[in-house]
């Protein structure tokens, strides 16, 4: 078979993987859509009063957003980990007042004042109040009983005082991180009860004609019998078992591989600096000098952060919460790495166009100093506008078209997404006027282009899945599409746009065969997309899905790790790519900027992706410190590493032939990487072990309470997090004080140094 033809049936194998899987996932969210737990027109209780009304939750949906949603703890188990999960806190405390109030009715005292059997038969009679389903689909109504009623209006009225500044919730605010009046509107404060008591109904209550609740009996929660149903520990079961013997059948694979990779002979000389620069490449540097700002800003807001956590109003006795509120400073530091990471890809992308098609189009500067203004106006538009919304000085209308749509990592309000997109539209077009002679040439590097041009249009266009989410979408409906951003814009396709666009480099640097490499690109992908693109499910195991969300979403989330079994082989051949030519010692720091993201995609996305996919993990894990273990360590480990190397290679071209005193990149490289593993090794990842240990003893609630994660041993573990921190920023420190003497010269050595790189002696 001649390699065209290998090509082509590589392709076919390829686009029939990405139709077969995007089949698969569209009928699961039709299956979301179908099954999502109903908005009752209205609670009431048996003789027909008024608790809450649709419109009153999804107003309490508004406020939760404005205030910054996901950012100032979880609903479900997605969001930030300071605060309570609400609806997991929402559900023990109405648990408590329910038997309280049961107790008073039946005995005359409160449950303190019980004895074991009174209080066993209670206990007896609480399940069946929360699991049994009163909704009523022809009218819409939800019932409960008069007792339930009180229940929920003492539930409520705490809400309304944690939230709205009673003095009585000081210290407990404080160990939240919340601010002291988070909520000041007495409407507002009103509503938002209404929509964490929605949630927790929908955690608590059984589907019809089923024993599992709609959010499949997540969390766990005794009082109610709240527990792992069997199908999730089916399919953790069969997770397992397929991840093992997938394992087993790549390693045979790559033991008996039939194709060896051939063998090149690189050039004496960097093939690099023999291609012109063009004006917009050179416009570039900019976008890097962006790249490193925002990394900087994103990392002190991280550790800011962090502090919070121990000291959750002040920093070291400042009261900077006033103006940089937990909710704010976590929000801020989630949008800036995306941005940052985002705005590095987008750069790489724009510097290669170029080189592939061999010259300029016309007015090309023009759109990426276009590109670049869009990006700015985006980023600190978008800033300002979530600081405005946290505030509360928008109306809920203006705070998510302008503010606050309250989802973690599609935080920014609906404008600045749409103008996002449309710099991606714009950025899309940038990269196909490049393209485009490379896209009509029959070279050997046409396979490489055409995934790498598919990457792009991918890159560019996914993050339209943003736009199928409205103010008011329904919560598990909303988590679909997220997702789709999240898992399949970030995590799939700039996955396979970094492949081609490494691959395309060292093909560039006559390192590697293009066509062999072409090869192994769709070959890659294809492995990796067939299980990433389904395996988005393992994110919605517990957010008001069908048992089959869970079925599908364990069977292929463990696949996605399958791929990485091969990591350790990838990072030897890269290092290998270094020492294949004198000239590669230019490139010696951002290649190992890209064996560091082997490493982090081996342990981060794989071990301790891993570690919370199955079911029957997740199920007590979600919303853990063990969920931030597997975010740091894959999103900065893997694209955040990634974004950096690509930036030194850009910097490596833009500076000419000029050596780099590289001392500041290794202290950068080296404190990064171990001040990253300390962060996890030190406290994280303990953290997390701890909060597990008490989810599967007493409940979610417990594993996330300022009663357990306030005593004096976990606050120990908090602050030896600064350890890792500290090495973390000297090392980001580092890194941007080399690119800044990129540009006021302290990074390069003396030219006469650059002669003896440059021109080597001849081999022996």
């Amino acid at each position: 078979m001649t390699f065209a033809q290998r090509a082509k049936w590589r392709f076919y194998v390829l686009f029939a993987v990405l139709a077969a899987a995007f089949a698969l996932l569209g009928f699961m969210g039709r299956e979301i859509y179908r099954h999502a737990p109903p908005i009752p027109q209205a609670v009431v209780t048996a003789d027909g009063k008024t608790i809450y009304t649709e419109d009153d939750i999804l107003q309490g949906q508004l406020v939760w957003q404005s205030i910054g949603g996901q950012q100032l703890g979880s609903i479900w188990g997605h969001g930030a980990y300071q605060a309570p999960d609400w609806t997991a806190d929402w559900l023990h405390r109405e648990a408590l007042a329910l038997l309280d109030v049961m107790s008073r009715a039946q005995f005359g005292r409160s449950t303190e004042q019980l004895g074991p059997g009174q209080l066993s038969q209670l206990e007896a009679a609480l399940k069946p109040a929360f699991r049994h389903n009163t909704y009523d689909a022809q009218s819409g109504n939800v019932v409960v009983s008069e007792e339930r009623a009180l229940a929920i209006a003492q539930t409520a009225l705490y809400y309304q005082q944690l939230f709205g500044g009673d003095p009585t919730w000081h210290e407990l605010r404080e160990s939240y991180a919340m601010t002291t009046t988070t909520v000041s509107d007495p409407e507002r404060l009103r509503v938002l009860p209404a929509f964490f008591f929605w949630t927790s109904w929908a955690a608590s209550t059984n589907r019809p004609d089923q024993e599992v609740t709609y959010t499949n009996n997540w969390p766990h929660e005794p009082l109610i019998d709240n527990r792992p149903s069997g199908e999730n520990l089916a399919w953790s079961l069969v997770s397992i078992v397929l991840l093992l013997a997938s394992i087993g059948g790549v390693v045979a694979w790559r033991a008996y591989a039939p194709e060896p990779e051939p063998e090149v002979r690189p050039p004496a000389t960097d093939p690099l600096l023999a291609i012109r620069l063009t004006p917009s490449m050179r416009a570039l540097g900019k976008y890097v000098g962006v790249v490193t700002l925002l990394f900087v800003v994103q990392v002190l807001l991280g550790a800011v952060t962090a502090h919070y956590t121990v000291e959750g109003q002040s920093f070291f006795g400042f009261p900077l919460a006033e103006y940089l509120p937990y909710s704010l400073s976590r929000t801020w530091h989630i949008q800036t790495a995306m941005f940052w990471i985002a705005t590095a890809f987008l750069a790489a992308g724009l510097f290669v166009a170029p080189i592939l098609g061999g010259r300029e189009p016309r007015f090309q500067r023009l759109g990426v100093n276009v590109l670049f203004g869009a990006l700015l106006l985006v980023v600190f538009g978008s800033l300002a506008g979530e600081a405005l919304a946290i505030h509360q000085k928008l109306d809920l209308g203006s705070s998510f078209w302008l503010g606050h749509q309250g989802y973690e990592y599609t935080d920014l309000g609906r404008l600045w997404q749409i103008g996002l997109f449309t710099g991606l539209v714009l950025w899309l077009v940038l990269m196909l006027r490049g393209l485009w002679p490379a896209l009509r040439a029959r070279a050997a590097t046409r396979t490489l282009v055409l995934m790498f041009t598919g990457a792009t249009v991918a890159v560019g266009l996914m993050y339209g899945a943003a736009f199928f989410v409205t103010a008011k979408t329904h919560l598990s409906v909303m988590e679909y599409w997220r997702w789709w951003v999240v898992h399949l814009w970030v995590e799939g396709f700039f996955e396979v746009f970094a492949t081609a666009t490494l691959s395309l480099l060292f093909a560039k640097l006559g390192l590697v065969e293009a066509r062999h490499a072409g090869l192994a690109v769709i070959a890659s992908s294809a492995v990796f997309l067939f299980a990433g693109i389904p395996g988005t499910l393992h994110h919605l195991y517990f957010s008001g899905t069908p048992t089959s969300v869970v079925a599908v979403g364990a069977t292929f989330s463990a696949l996605e790790v399958v791929p990485l079994t091969l990591i350790g082989w990838e990072a030897v051949h890269t290092l290998r790519l270094e020492r294949r030519s004198p000239f590669m010692v230019r490139y010696r720091w951002p290649i190992r900027f890209f064996v560091g993201v082997a490493f982090w995609n081996f342990l981060g996305a794989g071990v301790f992706g891993f570690l919370i996919n199955p079911p029957i993990a997740l199920y007590y894990m979600q919303g853990l410190n063990t969920t931030p273990v597997h975010a740091h360590t894959a999103l900065f480990g893997v694209y955040g590493l990634l974004a950096l190397g690509l930036c030194l290679v850009i910097a490596r071209r833009l500076g000419g032939a000029q050596e780099w005193n590289e001392r500041p990149l290794a202290i950068g490289f080296w404190c990064m990487n171990v001040g990253l593993g300390l962060m996890v090794a030190l406290s994280l990842l303990p953290i997390g072990v701890a909060q597990t240990v008490a989810s599967v003893d007493h409940g979610l609630w417990f594993a996330r309470s300022a009663e357990f994660l306030q005593q004096p041993w976990l606050q120990e573990l908090r602050w030896a997090r600064i350890v890792g921190d500290t090495l973390f920023l000297i090392g980001v420190g580092a890194y941007a004080w080399f690119l800044v003497g990129l540009v006021t010269r302290h990074s390069y050595r003396p030219a006469k140094r650059n002669t003896e790189v440059l021109n080597p002696a001849p081999a022996e």
